[in-house]
């Protein structure tokens, strides 16, 4: 599902990769974990942007961000359970590299992250979706669009047509926001006198992934970035196809309190969007770099 609903219901969701839809728990991360990490540690300290630093945080030296660590690739546990890894943390340590900071990521619910930004935790990065409720109460840094795609076999050996799925066999996880969108959509299917949609769920993602490779259905719908990292741990056994659908940006969140470290988060991130650390972070973990915004905007409009 995707992290912009009531962070009550969100937080009661096994969630899987960003905003734009999948769903997936920590034991399908593991189960499906290939640990593709960036090596962060070329990054140089960028002295102007450091210098941008509230006081606290530069003294600390250190920077701690929350993140609900069950959202593969975006951040997900490692294989021992206790390591954060996916993109988003890659993140996380590239900007601290350029901030001339440590990081460290606090692990926590979802629906408890944002109430301890500016307290808890400095910022968070954690596949928030941009929204306007959000940037009321926040300051959030766009930094990557993340919507809705279909996978099917290399090759699209069954034909699948991502224009016309009525008839077709879908796989998706069980409380995605996808399932939500294929329900409507066959319903729509049978009102308009075609066959419905073949709706097959599953409780994790690793299950449809695998019953996609297997044949059992024709595709399966998952968030965009979900759908690139299937591609990349199945060694291109799956493709994607039909383009990105319902896309939406995601941002760092900060505290509304605290302009300095709004600014110095701003200009770190479009620092690693202009020398292309950020491309080739997402490119690691296998996602398009369509998905790579490449402009740090300040609360973007929704």
């Amino acid at each position: 599902m995707r992290r912009i609903a009531a962070l009550g219901i969100v937080a009661t969701l096994a969630l899987t990769a960003c905003g734009g839809g999948g769903s997936t728990t920590e034991g399908s991360a593991s189960a499906e974990n290939n640990d593709l990490s960036y090596d962060v540690s070329s990054i140089q300290k960028v002295d102007d942007i450091a210098a941008l630093l509230p006081e606290d945080v530069a003294s600390s030296g250190k920077l701690t961000i929350g993140a609900a660590i069950d959202y593969a690739p975006a951040e997900f546990r490692a294989e021992d359970l206790q390591t954060a890894i996916g993109y988003d943390v890659d993140l996380g340590k590239a900007l601290g590299k350029v901030l001339g900071v440590e990081t460290e990521v606090s692990a926590a619910e979802f629906a408890n992250l944002m109430p301890g930004i500016g307290s808890t935790y400095n910022i968070g990065i954690s596949s928030f979706t941009v929204t306007p409720e959000r940037t009321e109460n926040y300051n959030m840094i766009s930094y990557i669009m993340v919507g809705s795609s279909y996978a099917v076999q290399k090759g699209n050996p069954q034909g699948f047509d991502p224009n016309d799925v009525c008839g077709a066999s879908i796989g998706v996880q069980t409380g995605t926001y996808q399932e939500e969108v294929l329900a409507t959509m066959s319903t729509d299917c049978t009102a308009a006198g075609k066959e419905a949609i073949d709706v097959l769920s599953y409780g994790v993602q690793s299950d449809v992934t695998t019953n996609l490779i297997g044949g059992k259905v024709e595709a399966f719908f998952a968030d965009s970035t979900v759908a690139d990292y299937s591609v990349k741990l199945t060694n291109d056994q799956l493709e994607v196809t039909g383009g990105i659908q319902d896309a939406a940006p995601q941002g760092i969140v900060v505290s509304k309190d605290d302009e300095q470290l709004t600014e110095a988060m701003q200009q770190a991130m479009q620092q690693l969007m202009d020398d292309g650390t950020w491309q080739a972070i997402l490119a690691n973990w296998g996602v398009t770099e369509d998905a790579a915004l490449t402009t740090a905007e300040l609360n973007p409009e929704a």
